[in-house]
């Protein structure tokens, strides 16, 4: 058994887009249009899986943007996806100035939560070992639910 790719339906095709692309440095591998299903696949790897994924031995993510207007609701049910990062602050301070509520915030220098446009928890996690915990970091409260 290989495990092969998690699907998220989104609702904004553009905001999300901008989320795991501009701001986490996702890349699409493929992309296709149903007009008759009325649907658009994107897949897309993370930064570090792409040239493996586009052989198919790295698994993806699937956005599913459905044309017809549909409401979404119990992303929390789903749980969460989780990504390594190579330094936890950065990218919790870049994805901040970028707009992006850190739920979680990473106090102990290994791990934060945050939300994609469509209410899907990430977890974000240090590569290697926990950063030395530092300000503003350790004294940021939780924000809403992750």
């Amino acid at each position: 058994m290989q495990y092969l790719h998690t699907m998220l339906r989104i609702t904004d095709l553009d905001a999300s887009l901008h989320f795991f692309c501009d701001l986490l440095g996702f890349e699409e591998i493929s992309r296709k249009d149903s007009e008759q299903g009325r649907f658009t696949l994107i897949f897309l790897a993370a930064p570090q899986d792409v040239e493996r994924a586009r052989d198919m031995q790295a698994p993806l993510l699937e956005l599913t943007h459905n044309w017809d207007p549909e409401e979404y609701s119990g992303g929390r049910n789903f749980g969460h996806l989780a990504y390594r990062v190579e330094n936890l602050y950065a990218t919790c301070q870049f994805l901040m100035d970028n707009g992006v509520t850190i739920n979680r915030p990473p106090r102990d220098g290994h791990m934060a939560f945050v939300k994609s446009p469509d209410g899907i928890s990430l977890e974000l996690l240090q590569q290697g070992d926990a950063l030395e915990p530092q300000e503003p970091w350790t004294s940021m409260n939780n924000i809403g639910s992750w």
